[in-house]
């Protein structure tokens, strides 16, 4: 650890009146885990780190081999802006780490910069800018809707409007950039996005975010929740993810010369996003309700296809604005924001290295409404769709050597397991639709 950022971190802890520091990493599922230490202990964790019990995280060791050591990174020091300023508490994000010093295998922010270090072996640097919808609720006990607004309405002044302005004066404060914010498409649904970054810092930032969402709602004594799909018959809600790559400071999906003005980079880096879609669902929509979102209509993308108009398209490249060729890039559309960012952001990028390198060939642009078109057209134009279900994106990932590679076996079948038992419990369930449905007539 450069202990400039140390002794940068002991001095913001003086001069704020610091006297809690939160810890914070993930489990496999991209769950925040968080402990507190006193300011007393922040030179001694910074040093070597603290321990805890890694059994006890989903998807990390057994019991038999359960010491961890989560090493904090002071170049995430932020004060959490909603605790007292009197007895201020900060927090870090943490590397965690096995108690010989190594890094952990089954770390998702291991895991995300290990891919990342692969990108820059290639000579890339990769950027992403998510767009995490979510929805305000009364509680957590029902689907009760705070506004019955659209897209981009204007609704009068009330609760939910000054959440999202309180929730964007928080993030502002913790050094995360806000580009805008407005209503989205479903009712009480709502939509802060962030400014692009690198991938790491951006899945650090997503993570924060998810939290201060639900933060600054409790304060105003409602609920918020990135659940993809919370309501039937209204949208769900997604997690769009622009991406690109550069050298130094050069876009390398921007080609001045191309028709689309997007590079050979660009294009095989799309068509491996393409090629690996299906295998990459589990990570990128990860629940059982992931796949209530993801069904035809409602502007969920289902069909395998890229355009740069088409929103029904699973990829959409953004139209070039004159000036600002650093804005090339591709929208992934399928991530819902309940994802493991750290995760998601890695096998993207996976996926679109092995097009790069492979030279993958990208496939022409469909420019018709794909929910439009009968089954047997899509057929013709070579169209296949994302899996249906929790338990077609297991069987696609499990045997997928890109997913297995990126997250390395260790993480990859402690993942695969922990999905199939949600699958099954799912499986065994009687539902309220199925006694309203059958047990009057059957």
């Amino acid at each position: 650890m450069s202990d400039v950022g140390k002794q940068w971190v002991l001095k913001e802890c003086k001069d704020k009146g610091v006297e809690f520091i939160r810890l914070w990493f993930t489990d496999i599922l991209g769950q925040m885990k968080s402990f507190a230490i006193t300011i007393e202990e922040l030179e001694g964790a910074l040093d070597e780190g603290m321990g805890f019990d890694g059994s006890s995280i989903t998807g990390y060791q057994d019991i038999q081999e359960s010491d961890m050591i989560a090493m904090p990174d002071p170049s995430t020091f932020t004060l959490l802006p909603w605790r007292p300023s009197d007895k201020s508490v900060a927090k870090m994000f943490c590397d965690v780490m096995t108690p010989d010093g190594e890094p952990y295998i089954g770390d998702p922010r291991y895991i995300l910069k290990k891919t990342m270090k692969k990108a820059a072996d290639m000579g890339f640097s990769f950027y992403v800018g998510p767009e995490l919808e979510y929805f305000y609720f009364k509680n957590n006990n029902s689907t009760e809707i705070l506004d019955s607004g659209g897209y981009f309405d204007l609704t009068p002044l009330d609760v939910a409007s000054s959440l999202r302005r309180d929730t964007i004066l928080v993030l502002k404060e913790m050094g995360i950039p806000v580009e805008y914010s407005h209503h989205e498409v479903a009712p009480s649904q709502h939509e802060i996005d962030l400014r692009y970054a690198d991938a790491l810092t951006m899945a650090d930032s997503a993570m924060t975010y998810r939290l201060v969402v639900k933060e600054i709602a409790h304060q105003h004594g409602v609920y918020a929740t990135f659940m993809p799909k919370p309501i039937f018959g209204a949208n769900g809600s997604g997690m769009h993810t622009h991406q690109s790559l550069f050298r130094g400071s050069k876009n390398a999906f921007f080609d001045p010369n191309d028709p689309n003005l997007l590079s050979d980079v660009a294009k095989s880096y799309i068509a491996g996003l393409l090629k690996h879609a299906k295998e990459m669902s589990l990570i990128l929509a990860q629940w059982v309700n992931s796949y209530k979102r993801l069904v035809p209509g409602y502007e969920a993308p289902v069909y395998i296809a890229w355009s740069q108009r088409n929103r029904s398209a699973l990829i959409r490249v953004p139209f070039y604005k004159p000036g600002n060729e650093t804005a090339t890039r591709a929208e992934l559309r399928c991530p819902d924001p309940a994802c493991n960012p750290y995760l998601a952001f890695a096998v993207m990028l996976a996926a679109g290295l092995e097009g790069i390198k492979g030279k993958y060939e990208l496939p022409p642009e469909m420019t018709e409404n794909l929910y439009e078109l009968t089954e047997e057209e899509r057929k013709e134009r070579g169209i296949e769709s994302l899996p249906g279900s929790l338990g077609e994106a297991i069987a696609a990932a499990e045997h997928s050597e890109l997913v297995r590679e990126t997250l390395g076996d260790h993480a990859f079948e402690r993942l695969i397991w922990n999905k199939k038992q949600e699958w099954n419990d799912f499986r065994v369930q009687v539902t309220p639709w199925e006694l309203d449905k059958y047990l009057p007539v059957l």
